[in-house]
């Protein structure tokens, strides 16, 4: 609802005059505790609002947009993206911890596949805990039953203006995030994107956040990436230049590989063409499937 409600500031900012209704919805991955991978993964989120965008009962769908699958439906399209928030991963840890102590055999709490895989990576001898529910919940969910820590879209925090006591943000090394994270994508119709409401949410696009995380979305879905691969990309923009750093790994941490290209944005297309042969030649698809 904060995001959506953000887009919506924005909206008037540059039509005063529109109207915006709020059709909320619970997606069938909010009324489950089991973790999405094990169950239809990302698809969960969205499938129920491109159906209210494809019955007419809403214009356009607002998402966290790492959470869209990077394949969708040809019929819709991501029209616009809010200038991307904090795209880091934060470690809440309890009391009297530190970043260190990571090297122990903490319990840390994490949803997904890829964090899991990370922290694996790090120490092996983690013991990593599936955790579900909202941003609150899973922090009272950390101090209600003894675990050690807890990791969270900085992102979130930031929106939700939450503070934790004892919180390590990850660095690219440590942990790369998940393609898109931090960015609001806006969903709509494919048959819309020169409509009237089409024009308008061009109008409130951070181009530099759509480019990014379009690349990053592109290299999931190069990689035939879906909810349960350890898949990182994190795309940054400066200008005519961008630099895409990719990290995939296996399951357990065990085995990680990483890539980076620095390219100039008017040779995106055979740049990224070129770096994801890289990827698949070097084995990242094997990778992801361990």
């Amino acid at each position: 609802m904060l995001q959506t409600n953000e887009v919506i500031e924005r909206i008037k900012l540059f039509n005063p005059d529109c109207i915006c209704h709020i059709i909320q919805m619970e997606s069938d991955g909010d009324l489950t505790d089991v973790p999405l991978h094990t169950i239809g993964g990302k698809g969960l989120f969205v499938s129920k609002l491109e159906a209210a965008i494809a019955n007419g009962v809403a214009d356009i769908a607002v998402h966290s947009l790492k959470d869209v699958p990077a394949f969708i439906d040809s019929q819709f399209s991501i029209a616009a993206t809010l200038p991307r928030e904090d795209e880091r991963d934060a470690l809440l840890l309890r009391e009297s911890l530190i970043i260190d102590d990571l090297s122990k055999n903490l319990k840390i709490a994490t949803s997904g596949p890829r964090r899991k895989s990370q922290l694996l990576a790090m120490n092996s001898k983690l013991n990593i805990v599936p955790i579900r529910g909202n941003i609150q919940t899973r922090i009272n969910t950390l101090n209600e039953e003894n675990l050690d820590g807890l990791i969270v879209a900085k992102a979130a925090l930031n929106r939700l203006k939450i503070f934790h006591p004892n919180m390590h943000l990850f660095s690219e090394d440590q942990m790369l995030p998940a393609a898109a994270q931090g960015a609001i994508g806006i969903e709509i119709k494919t048959s819309e994107l020169e409509s009237e409401i089409g024009n308008l949410l061009k109008l409130l696009n951070d181009e530099s956040t759509y480019q990014a995380t379009d690349i990053e979305r592109k290299v999931v879905a190069s990689l035939e990436g879906d909810c349960l691969s350890p898949i990182s990309a994190l795309c940054k923009i400066d200008a005519e230049y961008a630099e895409l750093k990719v990290r995939v790994s296996n399951q357990n941490g065990s085995e990680v590989y990483n890539e980076v290209i620095k390219f100039k944005l008017s040779n995106k297309i055979d740049a990224l063409r070129s770096f994801i042969e890289t990827l698949i030649q070097n084995g990242a698809k094997e990778i992801i499937q361990d």
